[in-house]
């Protein structure tokens, strides 16, 4: 069992929320001073005062189950600049610590997707760089960022005062339709990959049998599958394959926007059933101009999908435009309040923002040591299969 020692701490279900509230009063950012301390535990006792506004409801809630943020661009943005201090507070980019903090995030993923019109036989290269690139910003920033390969990590890092960065997105293509390079990124920390953009996994025929022992081999390292983009057959088939549940990383409700990334009621209830994860994007381009629209979505794709399939996907830093209220990473407090004006239930919205994405990354786990223990490496060739 010394494979379990990286999960030291276990999610509490939807019906311990409030022993975890005792447990742990001043959320993600803890330790505090004394004087911090006493002045966070006011807050979060007036906020359930019956006065309280929704606003100062919705602070109380993330204070206890922070926004576990399933995309960010940062790693990109930062690429640009010559110099940065995410710590005190950068300007030139969407997210820093400061508005984090004052977001209550308390987990990001971040994006390793790659410029479009990269040449394919680039796509290793690139994406190793912006993982050394990634690694280097959490190490420069050791107050306020902290790299988690697991969900019990994750759960560390947020009681020890810092943010969780996970690995990924990345691409397909960086592959180079070799297995052996899936499990090296896996050792450096990759955790998410996106299943568009190649032979196996892009084309309108959907996924094919080499396409299927990725996902396979996927399931067996712990690596989730993102299917944001890909399109329906592909989906269906991953969701009918896959042993871990699969998330869309920026996907948001067809039926309302009809964005190619966004899902269709159909395949929204198949993610449902497969216990999946929809993280609905905060850009006005898949939402809508406002953050009410952003609600609107969030109502559609938990009544499709339910609760626990339901997240927060910020899109941050990747070159999108941001509905009104939402510019930055600060902004989560005021769509949680609107969704409590809406009548979300408190336990519905510590699914949202942090209890689904532990799910997700705590069954990878599992299930990948599972699997380990079944299947040997796979050494399958793209020709063997596919030619």
């Amino acid at each position: 069992m010394a494979d379990l020692h990286d999960e030291p701490h276990t999610l509490p279900e939807v019906g311990e929320l409030d022993d975890e509230a005792q447990a742990a009063p001043f959320g993600p950012y803890a330790p505090l001073t004394a004087e911090e301390a006493a002045e966070v535990a006011e807050a979060v006792q007036a906020a359930h005062e019956p006065e309280s506004t929704p606003l100062e409801r919705a602070r109380a809630l993330l204070a206890m189950h922070p926004v576990a943020d399933g995309y960010s661009g940062l790693p990109s943005a930062l690429r640009h600049l010559p110099c940065y201090d995410l710590q005190l507070g950068e300007s030139a980019v969407d997210t820093d610590v400061p508005r984090l903090r004052r977001g209550n995030v308390g987990a990001l993923l971040w994006s390793l997707h790659l410029p479009e019109g990269l040449v394919a036989d680039r796509a290793v290269g690139a994406t190793l760089e912006q993982l050394d690139l990634a690694r280097s910003v959490i190490a420069a920033h050791p107050e306020g960022l902290r790299l988690a390969r697991s969900a019990g990590q994750i759960i560390d890092a947020r009681n020890c005062g810092r943010v969780a960065v996970v690995l990924g997105p990345a691409t397909a293509a960086a592959l180079d339709d070799s297995l052996g390079i899936l499990r090296v990124l896996h050792s450096l920390g990759l955790r998410v990959l996106t299943l568009t953009g190649t032979s196996w996994a892009g084309g309108e025929a959907g996924l094919t049998r080499f396409g299927e022992e990725v996902v396979r081999e996927m399931n067996r390292l712990g690596v989730l599958a993102d299917l944001s983009g890909a399109c329906d057959l592909t989906v269906g088939r991953v969701l009918t394959l896959s042993k871990t549940p699969v998330l869309c990383t920026r996907s948001a409700a067809r039926a309302l926007r009809p964005h190619p990334a966004n899902l269709s009621d159909e395949l929204l209830a198949g993610l449902g059933e497969a216990r999946g994860l929809c993280l609905v994007p905060l850009t006005a381009e898949q939402t809508g101009p406002g953050l009410r629209d952003v609600a609107d979505h969030l109502d559609h794709v938990r009544a499709m999908a339910g609760p626990a399939c339901v997240g927060l996907s910020g899109l941050y830093d990747s070159g999108a435009a941001h509905p009104q209220g939402l510019a930055d990473a600060s902004g989560y407090p005021h769509l949680i309040a609107e969704l409590l004006r809406r009548g979300w239930p408190e336990t519905d919205i510590a699914l949202l923002t942090w209890g689904n994405v532990q799910r997700v990354l705590r069954t990878a786990d599992f299930t990948a040591r599972a699997a380990q223990d079944r299947r040997e490496p796979s050494t399958v060739r793209i020709a063997e299969l596919d030619g």
